[in-house]
């Protein structure tokens, strides 16, 4: 019982950063893991759990979304869906010692992402002395690229979402913040939906379960949290969950 509820409050925790601003696999792969399922069977079974609470988040932002610049949004979802797919089929198609090698590094790599992205966006602004002005095209063929990684792995997905637009197209992410959590829902619905049907990850239903219902609490409840506490804090307890799980995560390889 005192499992349930500890993977219980890690989807309650990944939902609500999820919805406060990505990187709810730094919460939830590590916990599965800890409790004994296979790198690749957490990583299946935890996109399952969060997309309940990426669709309810979703939900809440639903009067916010606001279009990627001129990118067509139902193009962008579409690619969406497709790249987050993709993904998935390349983790299921992969020796699992691909994925368990790659773990830690993806980690490290998504928090490298979370903790400098937004000042290489900055940075690249101030040397061109502009933004960069994607096309639409450019934007779909990036999406294309970041929901393949969402598919396969997910870390920071959605700060990578962010960075892309903020880079590209100049915009800020505090608007963008309710598309980058929709689009997220598209790559996480697509792979669920080829996990289900094709991995093992429904060989834990007691955790599936409490972690879906964490989850969408956490979900429901970061996108209130969100609106609420600053901007800096957010992010501030977001890069300290991810340096922590990526050094447990690198200790226990």
């Amino acid at each position: 019982m005192s499992e349930l509820f500890l993977v219980l409050l890690a989807g309650v925790a990944a939902g609500v950063l999820n919805a406060v601003g990505g990187g709810g696999t730094f919460v939830a792969l590590p916990a599965l893991v800890a409790f004994g399922l296979s790198p690749v069977t957490a990583n299946t079974l935890s996109r399952i759990a969060l997309v309940p609470g990426a669709v309810t988040s979703a939900w809440v932002y639903r009067r916010e979304l606001t279009p990627v610049g001129a990118t067509s949004t139902k193009a962008l979802t579409a690619i969406s869906v497709i790249g987050g797919g993709v993904g998935a089929g390349l983790l299921l198609a992969l020796p699992a010692s691909s994925f368990d090698a790659a773990a830690p590094w993806l980690l490290a790599f998504a928090t490298v992402i979370l903790a400098c992205g937004r000042r290489l966006s900055q940075l690249l602004s101030s040397a061109l002395g502009r933004s960069v002005h994607m096309s639409p095209r450019a934007v779909l063929i990036g999406q294309f690229f970041l929901a393949v990684y969402g598919g396969y792995f997910g870390g920071a997905v959605g700060i990578m979402m962010l960075a892309l637009w903020s880079i590209g197209l100049g915009l800020d992410a505090a608007v963008s913040n309710p598309m980058r959590i929709a689009q997220l829902a598209a790559v996480y619905l697509s792979a669920t939906a080829l996990f289900l049907v094709a991995s093992d990850a429904l060989s834990a239903p007691p955790l599936l379960t409490t972690m879906l219902i964490g989850a969408v609490v956490g979900g429901f409840a970061g996108a209130h949290l969100a609106r609420r506490l600053p901007a800096w804090l957010l992010r501030g307890v977001l890069l300290t969950t991810a340096v922590t799980m990526t050094v447990l995560y690198f200790l226990r390889g």
